[in-house]
């Protein structure tokens, strides 16, 4: 691999990391969202949110408390429209978390494979490739951006409805 991919991979590892590191971080303030939509406290909903396995359980457990009739409409829409936003980043996580990586070491560039069968009418396409260009490096940072923005937009909602923290 030459110098220059070397540090374009090293890039994109770093983004990953970030990525990832934002992701966790934003999903965990679920437990507060939780804490203060059942009234209890924050190692009650720490349970209750390690027990829920995948993010998508505790997104619908979180969207479902606020849908109750007793929360605030104001909160509702608050909570909805930030679970929403971070749920539309999922795809691009999720590709960069359940890939495998390929390096063309002539052109430099690295190539994701994503580990996915899709069952089709009367085919199986399996192995579906992407570059890592400019364009997906852009597209990370972007999507990093964005849940930095979801992070605050649901620190805000705790500090404002006093959510156990």
């Amino acid at each position: 691999m030459t110098l220059a991919a070397d540090q374009n991979f090293s890039q994109l590892l770093m983004l990953i990391g970030r990525l990832n590191y934002t992701w966790t971080n934003t999903e965990s303030l679920f437990i507060h969202l939780i804490a203060g939509l059942t009234d209890t406290d924050t190692e009650a909903a720490l349970i209750i949110f390690l027990t829920l396995n995948t993010t998508r359980a505790r997104v619908e457990l979180v969207e479902r408390l606020v849908k109750l009739e007793r929360c605030d409409r104001e909160l509702r829409g608050r909570v909805l429209e930030a679970t929403k936003l971070m749920m539309r980043q999922s795809a691009l996580r999720n590709r960069y978390n359940h890939c495998i990586y390929s390096f063309d070491k002539d052109a430099g560039m690295a190539r994701t494979i994503l580990m996915r069968i899709s069952d089709r009418k009367d085919r199986l396409k399996i192995g579906q490739t992407s570059d890592v260009d400019d364009r997906a490096i852009e597209e990370i940072e972007r999507t990093i951006a964005t849940l930095q923005d979801v992070n605050s937009t649901i620190w805000k909602i705790v500090q404002d409805y006093g959510f156990p923290t």
